[in-house]
């Protein structure tokens, strides 16, 4: 398959989330120039914040592929991803990423984060350690 190709798909599932009343932002990962997955966004009808495109058709490739990392795939998306979508590609090894349109939406977090340290924090630390130690 060629880009054009991809786009194609792309543009058929962004009219089919149109279509459904969600955000029409479309995903496919491509593994061995062969689409693996497709996705597009369903976080409004669902009410997950985290059915983004991206992580749906991430889902959809690691259940294929029987494996969280996503080593020697490309994804292709509509948009550029957003930082958790980012995070997220980063984490299953995804190594190139394609994106149509960039994501010119300024977020306003009013998340705050706040790092606790006290006697579990160094519990916590130890079951982590020994975890990966053991692992290894």
């Amino acid at each position: 398959m060629n880009n054009n190709s991809y786009e194609q798909v792309l543009h058929k599932l962004s009219m089919k989330a149109s279509k459904k009343g969600e955000i029409p932002v479309a995903a496919l990962i491509v593994k061995d120039n062969k689409i693996i997955s497709t996705a597009y966004n369903k976080r409004n009808k669902s009410n997950n914040p985290l059915l983004h495109a991206e992580i749906k058709c991430i889902m959809k490739a690691t259940k294929k592929l029987k494996d969280w990392r996503l080593t020697g795939c490309t994804l292709y998306v509509t948009l550029e991803p957003c930082h958790m979508c980012k995070e997220i590609i980063r984490e299953t090894r995804i190594e190139k990423v394609y994106y149509y349109l960039k994501n010119e939406k300024e977020i306003n977090y009013k998340s705050s984060f706040i790092h606790i340290q006290n006697e579990y924090s160094t519990k916590y630390k130890k079951i982590l350690t020994t975890f990966f130690k053991n692992l290894r």
